[in-house]
């Protein structure tokens, strides 16, 4: 049986640039011609669409994801029309989870209506935070109150689904602007939360602003301390972690994203989307303008792809399966891994009761340290089979 097969779109248009972003995104003043236009964009999609149903084949599609960038700019009409073409191409589930991410100040409740109408299910909103300086800090135009009354109009409008995002550990929040935005979101009424710590990322204006001392680095240990306060208040009203980032309330766990960690295959629609097929992995050209001129002549949008070797494959599975709350099967790993995953037991980061069970999951205070925990397994391995050859 061939792994769940899902379908990601980029959308790459913004209103505005958030200064911590480093996503392929552009605003209207960074494009021109048909690149800027969301019709040329969606009649490159179209064609991309196209060929992905010819390469794939007989493939049906479980979900779909329409990410960015600010899809909701392309509004209701386009986005289901994005859809349509999906369909039109590819035989789709009848179950599909059809999500979209959407900007909470570029909603409203006909728009929501109208995706329900064109066939999504599932609506994510980016609300980062309840706090106005919190924010202003991430150069975030809409205002504190809107990404709750977006989920509430999408609730109205028939979604069952509904995410609000968040970022904590931004320089200037505190505790308690952190537990505002957890007690929003939950007044909000949604089933699913994505909570992730600020990174800096070179390039952003907010990497600048650090660099030049305008404002701090974010604190790893303050990160943990908003991290456990945020998954406390979550699983108090019944949301549960599934993957590090990620809580939901059960059946509610985004199965598109799942999909990426349980090693599924997908193809991505759009400038810089990547894909992958059975262990390879290929990616489009950036920008807007090239990838439709490449579509429009008839070649495939591809900027470069790599057959990933069997010991990729395994680090990857051990780095995604690992983050999530139903862990990996122990069998994954050979000896030295496994003598390893004993050490975390012993060290308190994987669970002792699923350890015996055959299985390695992360413990809440090897959430925060999830990242050592998989180097330290994959380390392990390294040296076992170092130690074998000499």
């Amino acid at each position: 049986m061939p792994p769940p097969f899902g379908i990601y779109v980029h959308v790459p248009f913004c209103a505005t640039r958030c200064g911590y972003c480093d996503f392929n995104t552009y605003t209207a003043s960074e494009l021109s011609g048909d690149a800027a236009s969301p019709d040329g964009w969606l009649a490159a999609a179209r064609r991309e669409i196209a060929l992905a149903a010819r390469t794939v084949g007989d493939r049906t599609v479980e979900t779909v994801f329409v990410g960015g960038g600010t899809p909701s700019l392309l509004g209701a009409e386009r986005l289901s029309a994005v859809l349509a073409a999906i369909r039109d191409e590819f035989a789709v589930a009848p179950d599909c989870e059809v999500t979209t991410e959407s900007n909470p100040e570029s909603t409203s409740p006909e728009f929501f209506a109208g995706l329900r109408a064109g066939g999504y299910t599932r609506v994510s909103l980016g609300m980062q935070s309840a706090a106005r300086h919190v924010l202003a800090v991430l150069d975030r135009t809409h205002t504190p109150g809107r990404a709750v009354d977006a989920a509430r109009e999408a609730r109205a409008a028939g979604f069952g689904h509904v995410n609000l995002d968040l970022i904590y550990a931004t320089p200037g929040e505190t505790d308690d602007d952190l537990r505002r935005s957890a007690e929003a979101v939950l007044e909000a009424g949604v089933d699913h939360v994505s909570a992730y710590a600020l990174i800096v990322e070179d390039g952003t204006a907010l990497a600048r602003r650090v660099r030049r001392g305008e404002l701090p680095a974010p604190d790893d240990d303050v990160a943990a301390t908003r991290y456990e306060l945020l998954d406390a208040r979550l699983a108090e009203a019944g949301l549960r972690w599934y993957e590090v980032s990620n809580w939901a309330l059960p059946g509610a766990e985004c199965r598109h994203n799942l999909g990426y960690w349980r090693d599924g295959d997908w193809w991505g629609v759009g400038p810089g989307a990547h894909s992958h097929l059975g262990g390879v992995r290929w990616w489009n050209v950036k920008h807007p303008a090239r990838w439709a001129g490449l579509l429009d002549a008839g070649d495939a949008p591809e900027a470069g792809r790599e057959e990933l070797t069997a010991g990729e494959r395994h680090t990857e599975r051990v780095m995604l399966r690992l983050r999530l709350a139903e862990g990996m099967p122990l069998d994954l790993l050979d000896d030295g891994g496994r003598a390893a995953a004993q050490r975390a037991v012993t060290d308190g980061l994987l669970d002792g009761g699923a350890h015996a069970g055959g299985r390695a999951v992360l413990t809440d205070r090897g959430r925060l340290l999830a990242d050592r925990v998989v180097t330290d397994l994959l380390l392990a391995e390294e040296d076992a089979v170092g130690a074998a050859g000499r």
